[in-house]
């Protein structure tokens, strides 16, 4: 499996109510190619299954997003979740999902 699909893979695990980060992420295949994981989620041509707007900072930041609507879009989907947001961060003691 080459480590898109299994970064992708991971990601699908992430619960309802749950964020990780794109270190998480990295630590969950054995990497510290950080960086890479936003370059993954970037490139998602799947949102629809493969949710990277679960994926946020170390610092509870909301990061980017790249699907439709932008930033915007990614609180919207993650206040569906559940998931509070304040002063634009998460609070990674309540929401991080460690793989």
């Amino acid at each position: 499996m080459e480590i898109s699909q299994k970064v992708y893979s991971n990601l699908r695990k992430v619960p309802k109510g749950k964020v990780t980060t794109y270190k998480e992420l990295a630590k969950s295949i054995n990497s510290k190619a950080y960086r890479y994981m936003g370059y993954l989620m970037k490139h998602n041509k799947d949102s629809i299954n493969i949710p990277c707007y679960k994926v946020i900072n170390s610092d509870g930041s909301i990061g980017n997003y790249s699907g439709n609507g932008g930033i915007k879009t990614k609180i919207k989907l993650l206040k569906k979740d559940g998931i509070k947001i304040k002063n634009k961060k998460i609070d990674l003691k309540k929401y991080l999902h460690k793989f």
